[in-house]
């Protein structure tokens, strides 16, 4: 049955555009695949209609899908935790030195957590009003959130907006802790480094991950680099570690790409399709560990 708009000549509503179709749209073309949509986003941005910053976040968007949460955690070495056990004194020393607003907190063996510590909660019962009796760290606890090692951050970003947690334990295979991964942990892959008031002493741009593995920033000066590891890379025209990695490669790479540079193996961590920000680094088996 016709509707009386039609009948009168009124042309029907418009449906909703994609956003998608409504860019390509602008720019003249579809893009059939991920390359060339991020083509089509840096003829955007040479047009002016992006900035190079709201660029490199839409690609940190399209990463991110690709990323897992092994890539980017926290490893279990490297996680500031207290334990079950551990006296008040001592969990307040870890808290001010530390300056981090949640702790995993664990038994005897730091792979087995069994909740976390704010440090809120912390400082209400540190407050004259609020301290009854003997500290108790059981009667503080928060449930923990524990994900796999293979969880994709675009699930794990999507699960941490709707529960509200802002620190997940990443688990290995039989159940052990493997890590921990925040929340700005993943944000950091959209929109770059998030620095806050404490990382001027956290700011190191080199993280040992365990064993013979470390993630450096690509922007690490090549000296900085050589002093860690007392190594000889000859740094030529170059300042950056990046910019040393990039031209053994020729090219600018992409995430998971690996080289090697006088017996250093550095693999691509995070990238963009303007420069690296990120790499993964075994040194040679003779480096100091």
């Amino acid at each position: 049955m016709t509707s009386d708009r039609a009948r009168n000549g009124a042309q029907p509503t418009p449906q909703p555009t994609p956003w998608r179709k409504r860019i390509c749209r602008l720019l003249g073309r579809e893009p059939k695949d991920r390359a060339a949509l991020i083509e089509v986003l840096q003829d955007a941005e040479r047009n002016g209609l992006l900035d190079r910053d709201g660029l490199a976040m839409i690609e940190g968007v399209m990463q991110v899908a690709d990323l897992r949460v092994g890539d980017i955690m926290i490893p279990r070495a490297e996680m500031v935790s207290v334990r079950r056990d551990d006296p008040l004194e001592r969990i307040l020393e870890i808290a001010v030195d530390s300056a981090h607003s949640r702790f995993p907190v664990t038994g005897e063996d730091k792979g087995e957590v069994i909740g976390i510590l704010l440090a809120k909660d912390l400082l209400a019962y540190c407050t004259e009003s609020r301290r009854q009796g003997a500290f108790n760290i059981r009667d503080h606890l928060r449930g923990a959130v524990f994900v796999p090692e293979s969880k994709r951050l675009n699930v794990l970003l999507k699960e941490f907006r709707a529960s509200r947690n802002h620190m997940a334990i990443v688990v290995d295979e039989y159940g052990s802790a493997a890590g921990l991964v925040t929340i700005e942990d993943v944000l950091e892959q959209i929109v770059g480094d998030i620095e806050d008031e404490h990382d001027h002493d956290e700011g190191a741009f080199i993280f040992k991950r365990g064993k013979g593995e470390y993630t450096v920033k690509a922007r690490t000066n090549i000296e900085d680099f050589n002093d860690y590891f007392a190594s000889q890379l000859d740094a030529g025209e170059f300042d950056t570690i990046g910019g040393l990695v990039v031209n053994a490669f020729g090219r600018l790479p992409t995430r998971g790409e690996r080289t090697e540079i006088d017996g250093f193996r550095f693999t691509i961590m995070r990238a963009d399709s303007r420069r690296v920000h990120l790499l993964t680094v075994r040194p040679p088996a003779a480096a100091p560990d």
